[in-house]
């Protein structure tokens, strides 16, 4: 079944009950107005605070959107992209491309116009859902997306660009009866994008059957009901939140899109939502705890009794950082799950919140999932030693859309996926990662790509040779540090170089900067274990550059 019946059925079920509501904290009106008072208050859309769909509605928009796509010649197989912050609209856009039979591609938001230029040209996308944040960057590389037939604007008619319809006065015409699009497990269904070791993403292809995989697996971990509310702040584009939220489309139960991280929005919004379930990053559980011990946040202050638990993804946590929340929270129960966009997101590996005295480990074998840990001839390791994990079930991907060498690098014959995660496994069927293969650096629940910093340092004429590594840090798990090595007989400065990194996106710009030479070996490649050893000193990097 595809997963779009959980829709259909939640539509005809339980029309009139809330599905998804999204809170927008920067748009908080002046006056002392609950978030539900407020979602009465006459206002122009994109400023209100407070939105809110039924199931039947979310359906509807689904079908709507669908019904467009194909009257603009989508068919079957074709892929649409979307480039949506976090809203409303992103959840049934979604679904309007699957319901249509088209392949979804959702896109990172961070993304810069070459790298969205990039992604589009890479999955074959013929069409483009995007949002005001992002017409700049779409401008700048227009007249090279010659593939893309049509642009859909989501935002308000006088910011809506030349070039593009706009969405809602376009779907506002269209039948909001489903289409008859026969889909089956093994259709294509999803394009998610990961890095490869020179930073540009790869397109990772997953089935229909992917998709509901994920869904019953987080629904039967976290157990979710009718009546709980589940807050999801990460972006949907990421596999993790999509397919967390997809435990409440099974369940049936609402779910909140909040825009923004700070720690009062999101104890005011588990307060004034009722979440019960809430998936935090580890800087952000870090920021709430601090708030907390710092006196800046009183949680007596806050409706928090029925938050029934707190999980964490997408980075390593810190067994402290777990043991400082339960001291704050002791009736929450705490999960961590293990997962990669190959493997549909999270799931594949699961600690479970019974097995809270295992924090550390990263758990066992998530609900419909095999692992193992294998050396470099992919044969088993015994318990205790460190070899590369693999995972296998219905949620592995098809393959690297376009890209059958990397897809042999990766997936056996027999369906095991290789994570490039280094892993080993305790006497009780625990596992614990070790290590990255990779040298990618997940900071605050984001990836940043070496290569990419690198190429573009090395363009800085004082510079010789760099080379970017992660250092642990206590509140976003790791920073990118480069490792500059001068030119002979000049001088640099650390301001210098922070200067000339304006020109990258923030998030890719590094937080520490370090002068010393660069080791290489024989073969010419750095040897970042080295460069790992000598500055990490198991410590941690309590304070970095703001920049």
């Amino acid at each position: 079944m595809p997963i779009t019946e959980f829709l259909e059925r939640n539509a005809r079920l339980h029309p009139d009950e809330v599905s998804l509501v999204e809170i927008n904290p920067a748009n908080q009106p002046a006056r002392n107005v609950t978030w539900r008072e407020y979602n009465l208050i006459e206002s122009s859309s994109d400023q209100r605070y407070r939105r809110e769909l039924t199931w039947r509605e979310f359906d509807v928009r689904a079908n709507r959107f669908a019904n467009l796509l194909l009257s603009r010649g989508i068919k079957k197989g074709d892929k649409v992209a979307i480039l949506l912050m976090n809203c409303l609209e992103w959840l049934p856009v979604y679904f309007g491309v699957l319901k249509a039979g088209a392949i979804v591609v959702p896109m990172n938001y961070r993304y810069a116009s070459d790298e969205i230029k990039y992604c589009l040209d890479l999955a074959d996308a013929s069409m483009l859902v995007f949002g005001p944040e992002f017409t700049e960057r779409i401008d700048a590389v227009l007249p090279e997306l010659t593939a893309i037939t049509d642009f859909f604007f989501v935002g308000e008619e006088a910011d809506c660009p030349a070039y593009a319809s706009l969405y809602n006065r376009m779907v506002y015409y269209c039948s909001t009866m489903a289409p008859a699009v026969e889909i089956s497990d093994e259709d294509d269904g999803a394009i998610y994008f990961s890095s490869g070791t020179t930073g540009f993403p790869k397109a990772i292809l997953h089935s229909h059957k992917a998709l509901v995989a994920s869904a019953k697996t987080e629904q039967a971990h976290h157990g979710q009901g009718r009546d709980d509310v589940f807050l999801c702040i990460p972006p949907l584009y990421h596999t993790g939140a999509k397919m967390h939220w997809f435990g409440s489309l099974v369940a049936c139960s609402k779910a909140v899109l909040l825009r923004g991280v700070s720690p009062e929005w999101i104890l005011q919004a588990v307060s004034e939502e009722r979440a019960t379930i809430v998936w935090l990053l580890v800087p952000w559980a870090q920021d709430i705890l601090d708030a907390i011990d710092s006196g800046a946040i009183n949680p007596d202050e806050y409706r928090l009794s029925q938050w029934r638990l707190m999980h964490i993804g997408a980075q390593p946590v810190p067994p402290s950082l777990v043991k400082r929340w339960q001291e704050q929270f002791p009736g929450q129960a705490y999960d961590t799950n293990y997962g990669l966009s190959e493997s549909i997101g999270p799931g594949c590996v699961h600690l479970g919140v019974e097995n809270i005295h295992k924090v550390g480990a990263i758990g066992v074998p998530g609900m419909g999932w095999e692992t193992k840990i294998v050396d470099e001839h992919r044969l088993p390791v015994a318990n205790g030693e460190v070899g590369e994990l693999a995972v296998r079930g219905d949620g592995v991907m098809k393959c690297y859309y376009k890209n059958p060498e990397a897809t042999a690098e990766i997936l056996t014959d027999d369906g095991w996926l290789l994570t490039g995660d280094m892993a080993r496994r305790d006497e009780d069927g625990f596992i614990y990662l070790v290590d990255r293969k990779k040298d990618v650096i997940i900071t605050g629940g984001e990836n940043l790509y070496p290569v990419q910093i690198e190429d573009f340092l090395r363009a800085h004429d004082k510079i010789k040779d760099v080379a970017v590594i992660g250092l642990p840090h206590e509140r976003l798990g790791e920073i990118a540090a480069a490792i500059i090595e001068i030119k002979p007989d000049m001088t640099c400065t650390e301001e210098e170089i922070m200067e000339f990194c304006q020109e990258l996106p923030r998030y890719k710009r590094p937080r520490r900067i370090i002068f010393d030479n660069v080791p290489r070996n024989p073969t010419g490649k750095i040897e970042k274990p080295k460069l790992r050893e000598r500055f990490s000193a198991g410590r941690l990097v309590e304070k970095a550059t703001t920049n």
